[in-house]
């Protein structure tokens, strides 16, 4: 019901809305509900429709970030169609190579081949998924990076032409491509690299006609070379992250861009202070290959204090649904520094109390108490070859 484009904008018609925030799912980044919202005179709060699908498009993005002079893994040069060329391709670029949907997400769509026989079955495997999931078989072949970190920069535009960075977030923990834990500002990130990533940021969006809020997502290989990834053409799950190290508030900047007002920040005032670390409660099985956990909630009891915040839409008596995402809320700390900041996210959790669904805490209470990411030396591979 929540992809239904038609039916929701009925629902909006019929109660006279102004506009529509579509949040960070179903039809977040869908050009096509963008599009009709504006034309039904219903505003639609986010990037236009254009750069939406400029973007949306991983090879389209790709060409984008090229003409900004933003810093691109080597891969093919467009869409690999047949497997031949993807051979040729990988030969060219070296193993081990990533088959990635040009319209995917989520870890969607995705390979890892080490050689040519994984090649082989990862590219038609990555194909299929990628038009059951997306309508869109579309693939395209990049240089893996091994052991990388996620690195990634929250940007606002207006439409009067004035774009800024609110700085990094580091993604790094996370499984099947999805994040667990994100944080900012990102540890051990070189001050030179960490002003570098956002200028460049901030030069690919002004590129397409973006504005509203926005992701560049990067990957920062070991000697703190990065490499652009895609655009969240939405706002995201770890948003909260940002908000608490910069005080601004993102939905309330979405929402002035919208109306057409100017952005209420700008570049030079806007500063990190301390560090927030945001741990995502999912209701799924981490012993069992994170197997969503759907049930109901027969007890919830949640931490508070100073510099705590939870995010959720979930109750006592709530049923997690087997239908949509298994994400249960966010549990964000913000403290004057990492260490604080882990500490206090440790002792968060043991206060948590849910039950009646497993959830990832257990997982998460492991991940604050290891030394390798108490001493932010993680990569996106850390929780895997760790838990």
């Amino acid at each position: 019901s929540y992809l239904l484009i038609d039916r929701i904008i009925s629902a909006a018609e019929i109660g006279n809305v102004q506009a529509i925030h579509p949040g960070y799912g179903f039809l977040a980044e869908n050009a096509h509900f963008a599009e009709v919202c504006r034309e039904c005179s219903i505003e639609f709060i986010g990037p236009p429709h254009v750069a939406m699908e400029n973007l949306g498009d991983k090879v389209s993005a790709r060409k984008i970030a090229a003409e900004a002079r933003v810093n691109l893994v080597p891969g093919s040069d467009g869409l690999v169609t047949d497997e031949k060329t993807a051979l040729e391709v990988a030969a060219k670029i070296g193993y081990p190579v990533l088959i990635k949907a040009t319209a995917g997400g989520g870890g969607k769509g995705m390979r890892v081949a080490m050689n040519e026989i994984s090649l082989k079955s990862g590219f038609s495997a990555a194909r299929q998924e990628a038009d059951k999931a997306f309508k869109n078989p579309g693939v395209y072949l990049e240089k893996y990076i091994e052991r990388p970190r996620h690195v990634e920069v929250q940007i606002l535009a207006d439409q009067h032409g004035n774009c800024v960075h609110l700085w990094e977030r580091d993604c790094s923990t996370q499984r099947k491509h999805q994040k667990l834990i994100e944080e900012s500002p990102a540890p051990n990130l070189p001050k030179s690299v960490r002003e570098d990533i956002c200028k460049s940021a901030v030069r690919l969006v002004k590129t397409c006609g973006y504005y509203n809020a926005g992701t560049v997502e990067f990957i920062v290989d070991k000697d703190h070379q990065f490499y652009f990834i895609e655009v969240n053409a939405r706002i995201q799950v770890e948003h909260p992250v940002t908000e608490m190290v910069t005080g601004v508030d993102l939905i309330k900047e979405q929402i002035r861009v919208a109306a057409g007002e100017p952005l209420s920040v700008k570049q030079r005032n806007i500063r990190t202070q301390g560090a927030a670390i945001e741990v995502r409660i999912n209701a799924e099985d981490p012993e069992n290959d994170y197997r969503g956990c759907p049930g109901k909630i027969t007890k919830l009891r949640v931490p508070g204090g100073l510099g705590v915040r939870f995010d959720s839409h979930v109750h006592e008596g709530y049923t997690i649904s087997p239908y949509y995402d298994s994400m249960i809320g966010k549990l964000i700390i913000h403290r004057p520094t990492r260490e604080e900041a882990i500490a206090c996210l440790s002792k968060a959790l043991d206060e948590f109390v849910i039950e009646g669904v497993k959830t990832t805490i257990p997982l998460a209470q492991r991940v604050l108490s290891h030394s390798a990411f108490k001493e932010g030396k993680m990569d996106t591979t850390f929780l895997e070859r760790t838990f």
